[in-house]
């Protein structure tokens, strides 16, 4: 555990020192769970909204994009049942007074049995080899097993309870599993409540006059108060998808672990409408092609994996997680739902207004069904940003720092560097950066020995970095240096924009998938 919160340390520290994240109004000390992307992180940030835009509306005929108002009607978050049932379990530490999220202390202590499975997995691949069998290892090891089912159990328990709202049981599991205030050991607990998430305003002139609205905790209902709209004016025929990205906000009990839980954040969704009884299929269809787009992106494999839902919420009949494996253990990335006919028919009851779709096949209307896929864009940068961030030990017995983020994601694609500040090469590296600047975002740095800006653009993230020399001014070739394996190649300027292109095109990605 304690390399783990050294290597989020590093994380954090990294994404302020290069660019990437701020904390929020630092200089007033700051706002606890909000924080501001800078110049590097609005880049990658907006590379990762663009690459699942593409994927999940550019090639698919039938998803078609909306961008809803962060402010609706009051009404509906009445029919979505986040008025009444939008709640956290929080649990206070007596003598902290600190408050929590009773749901993940319980999780947090099986993440903790889960960091002894990782150990005895190691511990066994060392003592193999070539030979170890990861599978069978985990199926068959009495201590593993013995771990699995500890976790299994618990987790069983939790979410029953939580499902009948029989929140004196969370209590009772707590104190059962001696669980304790991270901060100071202490086991001393309230009782758990139930804690609404949303955060309320006024709209309106004048307090007589004005009306409570609520900043929006999720982007799914500005979809399916849209839908007939969307369905009429786009002839869309079930089935079919609406597909939005936006802020949320969420007046989160906790909120923590950097930017995996914040108050304020940003979601990438798209709710796919089907006809009543395929909804099973396509629940699983969707699980499929979301997994597939993740590992597009060459993080690794063993870093995801699906997490049923024991306790569903009041809408599904299936719901999944895609689990990342962050620093500090496997967490939930992507929510696969299927939310049934639940909030269409919510919205009809509330509003008198009918959102069926009549099919002309069969000949009559019904509600759709809704399969959800929903993933945090600041989860997905954070998946990101730790996974790519690597400190190498290099064959001269140094070290180096890197940011090996996918080139396709990269907020910069090329440095271009001149090797030294006079005799004619600023002016070429300058031409060059004029030139590439219409297709990727390139920067220039003439700052310091060369070997110090490879180092600088490793621990930025830049895939390519090229440097401009005295031979370039003869025969019109520079030097291509690649960011992941420090391989240098002699190139002619004429076609940079031919090999930057092949390794950061989105096309190219995608097509793994």
């Amino acid at each position: 555990m304690a390399k783990q919160e050294d290597q989020f340390k590093k994380v954090i520290s990294h994404a302020k020192e290069y660019g990437y994240i701020f904390q929020s109004s630092e200089i007033y000390d700051g706002l606890s769970a909000v924080y501001d992307y800078a110049q590097n992180g609005v880049e990658l940030k907006k590379n990762i909204r663009e690459y699942w835009w593409k994927a999940m509306v550019q090639m698919h005929e039938n998803i078609v994009g909306i961008d809803a108002s962060i402010l609706m009607h009051p009404t509906t978050w009445k029919a979505s049942g986040h008025v009444d049932a939008f709640n956290d379990p929080l649990i206070d530490n007596k003598d902290s007074k600190k408050r929590y999220r009773a749901d993940v202390l319980v999780e947090d202590y099986c993440a903790k049995i889960e960091t002894k499975i990782e150990k005895e997995v190691k511990k066994a691949q060392k003592r193999f080899g070539d030979s170890f069998d990861k599978e069978q290892f985990v199926a068959t090891n009495p201590r593993v097993v013995g771990y699995q089912e500890k976790i299994n159990t618990i987790l069983s328990r939790l979410g029953k309870s939580l499902e009948n709202e029989d929140l004196a049981d969370v209590k009772t599991l707590i104190e059962e599993l001696e669980i304790a205030d991270p901060l100071t050991g202490s086991k001393n607990w309230t009782d758990v409540k139930q804690f609404n998430l949303m955060f309320g305003t006024q709209l309106g002139a004048s307090a007589d006059s004005s009306m409570k609205v609520y900043l929006r905790p999720e982007t799914a209902q500005g979809i399916f108060v849209n839908f007939l709209n969307v369905q009429k004016t786009g002839r869309m025929k079930i089935p079919f998808g609406i597909a939005q990205t936006g802020k949320a906000f969420r007046n989160e009990i906790v909120a923590r672990q950097f930017i995996f839980r914040m108050r304020e954040f940003e979601q990438m969704e798209m709710q796919f409408f089907v006809k009543p009884g395929t909804q099973r299929k396509w629940y699983e269809q969707w699980k499929e092609t979301r997994l597939k787009w993740h590992l597009s992106l060459g993080m690794g494999k063993d870093n995801y994996r699906f997490h049923d839902h024991e306790k569903m919420a009041h809408y599904a009949d299936a719901a999944a997680d895609i689990e990342f494996k962050f620093p500090f253990g496997f967490k939930e990335l992507e929510g696969i739902h299927s939310r049934t006919d639940f909030d269409l028919k919510a919205h009809e009851e509330h509003s008198g207004k009918k959102l069926q779709y009549f099919d002309h096949e069969e000949n009559k209307s019904y509600v759709p069904y809704v399969v959800e896929t929903s993933i945090g864009l600041d989860r997905m940068f954070l998946a990101v940003f730790s996974k790519a961030l690597q400190e190498e030990e290099l064959e001269n017995n140094t070290t180096r720092t890197v940011l090996k983020l996918p080139a396709v994601l990269a907020p910069t694609k090329a440095a271009v560097l001149p090797l030294i500040k006079r005799d004619g090469l600023p002016e070429v590296a300058r031409k060059i950066v004029e030139d590439l600047k219409w297709d990727f975002n390139v920067s220039y740095d003439e700052k310091d020995a060369v070997g110090r800006r490879y180092r600088r653009q490793d621990a930025a993230g830049t895939p390519f970095c090229i440097t401009v020399d005295h031979d370039t001014l003869e025969d019109n070739t520079v030097t291509i240096r690649h960011r992941d394996t420090m391989e240098q190649k002699r190139v002619k300027i004429e076609d940079l924009r031919t090999i930057i292109k092949k390794e950061v095109d989105i096309r190219s990605w995608l097509m793994k998938m």
